[in-house]
């Protein structure tokens, strides 16, 4: 029987490298991004058409290449930033592994060209699927000029799984993002089919913020500065008051690497414990500094997951750090120092003789002396209080199991706990709803009911409100921007990343409208995978879940007899629209049950 195993070809091998590395255009963004910087660039400008699938162009005024360096750099693990395995960890530079060019040549079209300072002329390469196709010498400037096009032109399979050109410009926005907010000291630019998106000069991390985020980013930004034998942990936290329902102005750094920590992050949320409401999520641009031998960042190809060796003890610095920045700014409750009132504490000497205190009691003192007294008799029929209010119908709530249904207890029918559930009685026992999934349930079902119909209802807002979204979430409102205008809103782009309502649609609740809008954009952006859902259907719960009635909202027993009553009225009421159980029944079974553990 002839052998079966065989080496790949290179070319072959590096196609399933570059499904690691490579996953979409943003990635060679992030990649040429990094080369650039490693490079000692002041200067980067990144041209993009069609967010990337036609073709990504990154330019420097770095170090440039030689002849043979140029050539040598689009072979797999040729690297000029490790010699040895024990260099993995004291590694300061951005790329390391000498994987990026290859994977790149693999999978697409790169021109590359690129010129050291002291040298008359550069090199141009031509590279396709692996292959050099051209090596010549040309007249450029100093730097590299890397223009890669038609990605995944030979394997279509992969191509044919990119998203929206929308969708995918936000990736390399979010990308370009990352390494700006690292190198503050060097100007970026970005272009997207001959539209500056962004134009960021050399600044200090506060301007960087404001230039990516807009300027009202530095109303919420406040300093944080810490430093341990540890770790150092400078950056900027959020105000409470500007916190967003959404993710998107969240950043952990390490060494100026950008990583995702979804244990630091706990960490800051719990810094924010009792002064932020529980759905929304702080600002932060947290950067650690620590010696390269205490974390490991050779984890993942892509870099972004990070292990510390001291992950506990960087969690409680984290904690104490960006809690006493928070309380540094009043924005927690402090102490109050006045003496007005304060108890003096007398200083015991060798001499001082203790008594023990003496307490006055007056003996005749009688509390109720002056109360007016009441005849015993005004007491009969207190049992009446509790009785159904005269004339009023009694109701009753669906039992799911049998379709009976209990009497109105003590002129009640539904009890809020928790400002979260919705308690009614049933005949064999309660039902408890949650009053979140099930007003999402009703108005995903209004909203589909509406679209199908084609009869939307558009309030216009007697005043308009102008929005200022971050340029990731203003691509995805372009995207969508044709199907909100079928749900019944009347939003017109205002430039510069800004938009303005017009009006909404009739089942919107009365809200803040900032809130409803980046929660739609969020939980859109959250569905963007689940491809078995049609665009409609996918903003239809994303309108459902943005404008649904919030946990923590008191609802009136007018309001969830309504909310109980439309629920009961829908096609499928017990799961909402993304599938999590609405309703319960608890039997009288298992309330014994429950009673006899105790």
């Amino acid at each position: 029987m002839p052998d079966i195993i065989h080496l790949l070809s290179d070319s072959v091998a590096n196609q399933i490298a570059a499904g690691e590395v490579i996953q979409r255009p943003a990635s060679i963004v992030k990649e040429l991004m990094e080369n650039s910087v490693d490079a000692g660039a002041s200067s980067i400008t990144v041209h993009v058409k069609d967010a990337g699938k036609t073709m990504v162009q990154v330019i420097d005024d770095g170090s440039g290449m030689s002849e043979n360096d140029a050539r040598m750099s689009f072979e797999r693990h040729a690297t000029s930033k490790i010699s040895e395995a024990g260099d993995l960890f004291a590694i300061r530079t951005m790329g390391f592994r000498g994987e990026a060019l290859a994977s790149i040549a693999a999978v697409s079209e790169v021109t590359l060209r690129t010129r050291r300072a002291e040298e008359e002329l550069g090199t141009e390469i031509r590279i396709g699927g692996s292959r050099l196709r051209e090596q010549i010498p040309v007249s450029c400037p100093a730097g590299s000029n890397f223009q890669v096009r038609n990605l995944f032109f030979n394997v279509p399979a992969r191509r044919k799984f990119l998203k929206s050109d929308q969708t995918e410009l936000r990736h390399i926005i979010t990308e370009f993002t990352h390494v700006a907010l690292t190198h503050t000291a060097i100007e970026f630019i970005l272009i997207h089919n001959n539209t500056e998106i962004y134009r960021l000069p050399a600044s200090n991390l506060r301007q960087r913020i404001v230039g990516l985020f807009g300027k009202s980013s530095s109303q919420y930004i406040l300093p944080l500065s810490l430093e341990t034998s540890l770790v150092k942990i400078t950056g900027f936290i959020g105000k409470p008051e500007y916190a967003k329902k959404t993710f998107g102005e969240q950043f952990f750094f390490v060494n100026n690497r950008f990583m995702r920590h979804p244990y630091f992050h706990r960490a800051v949320i719990k810094a924010y414990e009792n002064i932020l409401a529980p759905d929304h999520i702080p600002a932060y641009f947290i950067y650690f500094g620590t010696d390269p031998g205490r974390i490991d960042i050779n984890i993942h190809p892509t870099k972004t997951e990070i292990k510390f060796e001291d992950e506990q003890a960087v969690w409680q610095i984290l904690l104490a750090g960006v809690k006493e920045a928070i309380g540094k700014h009043n924005l927690s409750p402090s102490l109050d120092f006045s003496r007005e009132g304060v108890i003096d504490i007398p200083v015991l000497t060798r001499d001082s003789e203790i008594k023990n205190p003496e307490i006055d009691i007056n003996h005749d003192f009688n509390p109720f002396a002056g109360e007016v007294t009441y005849n015993r008799n005004r007491t009969e029929g207190w049992e009446k209080l509790f009785r159904a209010r005269s004339g009023e119908k009694e109701h009753s709530a669906p039992d799911f199991e049998t379709g009976e249904t209990a009497a109105e207890p003590a002129g009640t029918k539904y009890i809020q706990i928790l400002n979260r559930y919705i308690l009614a009685p049933v005949k064999s026992g309660f039902m408890i709803i949650d009053q979140h999934r099930a007003s999402e349930r009703i108005l995903y079902e209004t909203i589909i009911r509406s679209l199908r119909k084609n009869a939307q209802i558009i309030q216009q807002t007697l005043f308009p409100v102008t929005i200022e979204l971050s340029p990731a979430d203003y691509q995805v409102f372009e995207e969508i921007s044709p199907s909100i205008e079928k749900l019944g809103f009347d939003i017109r782009a205002f430039g510069h990343n800004s938009i303005i309502i017009h009006g909404t649609p009739g089942f919107l609740l009365p809200g803040n409208l900032k809130d409803t809008i980046e929660t739609l954009l969020e939980q859109y952006k959250n569905l963007q995978d689940e491809i078995e859902i049609d665009e409609l259907n996918r903003l239809a719960r994303s309108a459902a879940s943005a404008s649904a009635i919030p946990y923590g909202q008191k609802l009136f027993e007018q309001e969830m007899r309504e909310m109980v009553d439309q629920l009961f009225g829908c096609e499928h009421p017990d799961y909402s629209p993304s599938g999590e159980v609405v309703a319960k029944i608890i039997s009288r079974e298992d309330i014994e049950n429950l009673l006899k553990e105790v």
